[in-house]
């Protein structure tokens, strides 16, 4: 049995790019040691609504979380739309704190060990102006993160992106190329990490509708988002094949267990084992799968063939295809995963409006001598948040999958 650390509050312990103007080259920073998570980590994603905006589809948590399933890692998404490294969107309000103070609560209340950085979105609509400013403030916001022991991961700016020629899209994409060039450089002079998501949004949205509104991600866009930095990370995205010889007296197999069968229909009954669950893959493009298994069966007479999973069709193909391979692009792992992915965005709206509740000045801010005592209300959320946590982290590990091959008469 797997042992993993899930952070808890003792009252609680019962429940459980290098990216340059013009003609650029991109490149990640290179850590000095490749980017791994321990058990009782506590990943925080910080920033603009680059990170508030996941909170709809949860991919960036997955993506981590299932990487690394044998860990118990908790995730806090601290993400505020037209945010910058001062905090200034969290003037919500009257002073104390101010939003600065704001931010660096949010950011110290988390007890983090490992930060995302998504900034400079905002800042670059100052332009050179800004920069010096912009510097001065992620910096300071780098120096906290070091203050509280946590390795800080910082990404680049994303490109606008948008068809109407009125918008001066080119100019405003040369400020976000500057402010993402400016964090790539406090990253290498900091040996912090630093991640491009410019380069590769932008060439992906020239072939996918990824971006809705010029700004701001869909869907399919932290889908790809998520890929991206798992790419850049270093974690593992090899697709798995798993080969079938299929032979009457005797069916030979890689990456896969045969297993005898009791039922005269199934021509070949194997068992593989998946590194991790795949990411669901967004309503809009079905068609894609993170990772998807190949299975190849060789061996077939000419016909069709079924290959099933719990009683369940997983994929029909001709003798010839299967020989090809055939990916395999639903059952029972992305049935799980789907519901981990569930479990993460009720987790994050729970802590959403824990941490940002709709009359917080009533409640946490300079009035809460009116309504402060619904602070025990928000407090005794961590209960569930934690319940949900200790969830995810169990079925976040991938089960083996058994398969049975019939052919279609």
């Amino acid at each position: 049995m797997r042992k993993f650390v899930v952070p808890v509050h003792p009252r609680h312990i019962a429940l459980l790019f290098f990216i340059f103007l013009g003609h650029f080259v991109t490149a990640q920073s290179t850590p000095k040691s490749p980017f791994n998570l321990k058990d009782g980590d506590r990943v925080v994603f910080l920033g603009n609504s680059i990170f508030e905006n996941d909170f709809q589809y949860g991919y960036l948590e997955l993506a981590l979380t299932t990487r690394f399933s044998d860990k118990g890692i908790t995730f806090r998404n601290l993400g505020w739309t037209g945010d910058n490294v001062w905090g200034e969107a969290r003037s919500t309000y009257t002073n104390p704190p101010t939003p600065y103070e704001h931010l660096i609560e949010d950011l110290t209340k988390t007890q983090p060990t490992v930060v995302f950085l998504g900034y400079g979105g905002v800042e670059a609509q100052e332009g050179q102006a800004g920069v010096a400013h912009f510097k001065e403030g992620l910096n300071k916001l780098l120096d906290k993160i070091d203050e509280l022991g946590a390795k800080a991961v910082l990404l680049s700016t994303i490109p606008v992106v948008s068809s109407d020629t009125s918008q001066h899209i080119d100019n405003r994409n040369a400020d976000l190329e500057l402010y993402s060039k400016v964090i790539s450089e406090v990253a290498a002079q900091r040996g912090k990490q630093f991640i491009d998501i410019y380069n590769p949004i932008l060439n992906t949205s020239k072939k996918e509708t990824i971006v809705e509104n010029t700004v701001h991600l869909n869907e399919l866009g932290y889908y790809y988002l998520a890929t991206i930095l798992e790419k850049a990370l270093g974690l593992d995205a090899a697709k798995a094949t798993t080969a079938i010889n299929f032979a009457k007296d005797k069916s030979e197999a890689s990456n896969a267990r045969i297993v005898p069968s009791d039922k005269e229909s199934t021509l070949v009954k194997f068992i593989v084992q998946d590194k991790y669950l795949p990411l669901p893959s967004p309503k809009s493009a079905s068609w894609i799968v993170d990772n998807a298994r190949m299975v190849r069966i060789s061996g077939l007479k000419k016909g069709y063939y079924t290959l099933t999973s719990e009683n369940n069709e997983v994929a029909s193909a001709s003798a010839k295809e299967w020989e090809t391979g055939v990916e395999i692009r639903q059952g029972p792992q992305f049935t799980k995963s789907e519901e981990v992915r569930n479990m993460i965005l009720k987790k994050n709206e729970l802590h959403f409006f824990q941490y940002r509740p709709l009359n917080q000045t009533y409640i946490i801010g300079f009035r809460r001598y009116e309504q402060g005592r619904h602070v025990k209300g928000l407090e005794e959320q961590n209960l569930i948040i934690k319940w949900l946590e200790g969830q995810i982290i169990l079925n976040s590990e991938p089960q083996e999958v058994v398969y049975e091959l019939r052919k279609l008469e």
